[in-house]
């Protein structure tokens, strides 16, 4: 996996992860709905990744 891509999955995941808390602190579903999809794209781009890696060994 490139590292760079690697890096920015993992920062879009950790700034998913940051901006649904920061939702559920202030009672805002709107932040809360959007850290969710943030995360899960993020972690479904590095499960894609490392899939793409397995193959091409």
């Amino acid at each position: 996996m490139n590292a760079g891509r690697r890096i920015r999955n993992k920062a879009q995941a950790a700034k998913g992860r940051i901006t649904e808390r920061l939702g559920r602190k202030t009672r805002n579903r709107r932040l809360q709905r959007e850290g969710r999809a943030d995360r899960a794209s993020g972690n479904l781009k590095q499960s894609i990744d490392k899939a793409r890696d397995a193959f091409r060994r």
